[in-house]
């Protein structure tokens, strides 16, 4: 949807406009700014680092770009509504490619999956696995679609502000049996253990373990049949940019190298925010898009907190944290698709050393990014452009990266070596790596966790973090930590959930 300029505007003119300070520019943090924008409000964007995109920063080294964190983007209408919202049009501003596959999957075993949204496809490749399993993907898709239909088109939106609201929802969970984990939900309708994990692997894109987070994450099965799952030309880094220019174009102001130190309040109110320099920036509404935890534990005074105490945010459970191995080569790789997962040896047993006993495995199970696939131009003529992704403990597990870092990279360049990048460790001309220590060193992320607070059912919908803050009027939350969750979509549609609970402009005039 593009609406006219004026259409945009008038509702702002003759009047001077009342501030918001948005807390983060991370996607959550970008798309709650325009949101704020087109309904009138002067935005202030604090950003610490000097560039925006938080999770989704850019990293250039050499000639070579890396996205260094979402790459995978579905439920485009999200961004097409932003810029709707600013009289644009997406379309035309951004190129986004559909991919196919959508993920290419690799067992330990060297038998491959290529997953797409084409119904017929995915079903003749589980023909080959397992011919007694197609009825019950298609059992599985409907069921799916049914979550889809109500967690995220009736529920992704809203924002659950009561414990009522919850209540309201409960007779649905029940039915579509929110209580089972992804991975028991798969099982219900597959039989075969390859076809099981291609089917479960998804909650890991967002935090999740699939053995213990609620089947409602099962949606995102039929959300990427429907929508497609995509890749920006200029990488994951040309749509922050050009969320950057939809602020600006709005008369929006980010501000880089400004680290908020404190969200200041008054009579349970929020007033604004004071900068680690000292400067205080006043504003009736004040939204984060830092780490949930993190804003509570650090940026709003204990004495301000009733429920989000200290011991609460210690005692959450935290999503996993994230090794990732970013490098360039001096050759290309053109069988390697733009998305691949390698599954190692051990699904559950991997997935319980890296959730529940917090210790870092020897084996490991990947998530290996190729845009050059797609975008040459993210790298030198003749290169490649690479992320490799590794779930792994946060950082309340004993894990000393300082030491192990360099060795954890090394094994995975020889295993990639060995199998879809022959010859790996002779062709890298550019490299860096990110552990959970960095996670929460750079990214102020909660104990280091790549995803926020994990998606099981007693930390989803009310029980998560509230958009609008159960603690102090006049603060709101955006991000992967607050309702809905992790995910391009999910913090995209949190950004939207604040049209509900933040008050017109006109309510500060």
């Amino acid at each position: 949807m593009t609406l006219p300029a004026s259409q945009v505007s008038e509702h702002t003119s003759g009047r001077s406009k009342p501030h918001a300070v948005v807390i983060g520019s991370g996607f959550g943090g970008l798309a709650a700014a325009i949101r704020l924008g087109a309904r009138g409000y002067q935005v202030t964007v604090l950003e610490r680092l000097d560039a925006p995109g938080g999770r989704a920063y850019v990293h250039k080294i050499d000639g070579f770009t890396f996205d260094a964190g979402p790459t995978i983007i579905t439920a485009p209408f999200l961004l097409d509504e932003l810029w709707g919202l600013c009289g644009r049009s997406f379309s035309e501003e951004i190129d986004i490619r559909l991919m196919d596959p959508f993920y290419r999957i690799r067992f330990d075993d060297g038998k491959v999956f290529d997953y797409n949204g084409d119904a017929d496809a995915v079903k003749a490749q589980i023909a080959k696995f397992s011919p007694r399993d197609v009825a019950g993907y298609d059992r599985f898709m409907e069921h799916s679609q049914a979550i889809f239909k109500i967690g995220f088109e009736q529920l992704g939106h809203v924002p659950f502000n009561s414990w009522t609201d919850m209540l309201k929802i409960v007779p649905d969970m029940i039915t579509l049996g929110s209580h089972r984990s992804v991975y028991a939900m798969v099982s219900k309708y597959i039989k075969d253990p390859y076809i099981r994990q291609v089917l479960s692997f998804h909650p890991l894109l967002i935090g999740g373990n699939p053995f213990s987070v609620t089947s409602i994450y099962t949606l995102i099965s039929y959300l990427e049949r429907k929508w497609g799952v995509h890749s920006a030309i200029g990488g994951t880094g040309a749509l922050v940019k050009g969320m950057v220019s939809l602020i600006e174009g709005q008369g929006g102001t980010i501000r880089y190298g400004e680290e908020v130190e404190q969200i200041l309040v008054k009579d349970g109110k929020a007033t604004g925010v004071r900068l680690k320099s000292g400067e205080a920036i006043a504003a009736p509404v004040v939204v984060s898009n830092a780490d949930a935890a993190w804003t509570y534990r650090y940026l709003v005074p204990a004495e301000h907190r009733s429920h989000w105490t200290d011991q609460k945010i210690d005692r959450a459970q935290y999503s996993n944290g994230l090794f990732v191995w970013y490098f360039g080569t001096k050759r290309q790789y053109p069988e390697v698709a733009h998305h691949t997962i390698l599954l190692g040896p051990r699904y559950k047993g991997l997935l319980d050393d890296i959730f529940k006993n917090k210790r870092l495995a020897k084996d490991f199970s990947l998530y290996l990014h190729r845009p050059t696939a797609t975008d040459p131009g993210l790298a030198p003529e003749g290169c490649d452009t690479f992320y490799v992704l590794a779930p792994v403990p946060h950082l309340k597990g004993d894990i000393d990266w300082e030491k192990e870092a360099e060795p954890y990279r090394a094994r995975i360049a020889k295993y990639l070596s060995e199998t879809v990048l022959p010859g790996l460790e002779d062709e890298i001309v550019a490299s860096l790596v990110t552990t959970p220590r960095d996670f929460q060193d750079r990214l102020l992320s909660y104990n280091g966790a790549g995803f926020s607070l994990e998606p099981i059912l007693l930390q989803s919908a009310w029980f998560r973090p509230h958009n609008a803050s159960e603690e102090v009027n006049g603060l709101y939350l955006v991000g992967a930590g607050t309702h809905p969750g992790a995910g391009v979509p999910g913090v995209l549609s949190s950004a939207r959930v604040l049209d509900t609970v933040v008050p017109d402009a006109s309510t500060y005039a």
